[in-house]
């Protein structure tokens, strides 16, 4: 019981601050908002069976951009079971440290990530434009990694994809303003737009 109570509390949370992130950024860029409407344009509005949304695939790089740049959390934590040492510093590191792995960090440092858009700027063609794979995707771990990652990470996607998939069948969002919808981060129990303010045009 305390599992399923943890399973849907963070789910929630976690879930609806990425769609709040998804509808900041789509309002900041409509030429991203206008190709996701593309990729859907053949489903007329139609409601979307399991192979149709695993079909959307420029709506999966918008959903990795959004957990790139505003992941729900800020990272995880994990301790140490041996010592070890940084290899930059050299700082010393002891069995049974906590050490916090910072999800905002990893998505913007240029050792991990091919050089062809700004990693502070909103660019899902960043997966689309990598035939090297240079792009390590290793450092995009929104729901952590390793046998501790989130276990209700393939339903949070699921979701998380199916909503913003109907939305942009059926609704268009605007710039509300430079002031009203600044973006910035609200650090709660999740990180959510500090100021989002959109208009709604129905399609």
């Amino acid at each position: 019981m305390n599992e399923m109570l943890s399973f849907l509390a963070a789910g929630y949370g976690t879930t609806s601050t990425a769609l709040s992130w998804f509808i900041y950024f789509m309002s900041k860029n409509p030429q991203i908002q206008k190709k996701i409407k593309q990729e859907l344009s053949e489903y007329h509005g139609q409601r979307l069976s399991i192979q149709q949304v695993e079909s959307l695939t420029y709506l999966d790089y918008v959903l990795r951009e959004v957990f790139r740049l505003a992941g729900p959390v800020t990272g995880t934590v994990r301790t140490l079971t041996a010592d070890d040492q940084l290899p930059k510093s050299g700082a010393q590191l002891k069995k049974g440290d906590s050490v916090m792995i910072t999800f905002y960090t990893l998505a913007r440092d240029k050792r991990y990530w091919a050089n062809l858009y700004d990693l502070n700027e909103f660019h899902p063609e960043r997966y689309l434009d990598d035939p090297e794979n240079k792009n390590n995707l290793s450092a995009l771990i929104p729901f952590g990694g390793g046998h501790r990652q989130c276990m209700g990470q393939d339903l949070a996607r699921f979701e998380l994809k199916i909503i913003c998939a109907r939305l942009m069948q059926f609704v268009t969002f605007g710039d509300g303003g430079p002031e009203l919808n600044a973006g910035g981060y609200d650090v709660t129990d999740t990180i959510k737009p500090k100021k989002l303010a959109v208009t709604i045009t129905f399609d």
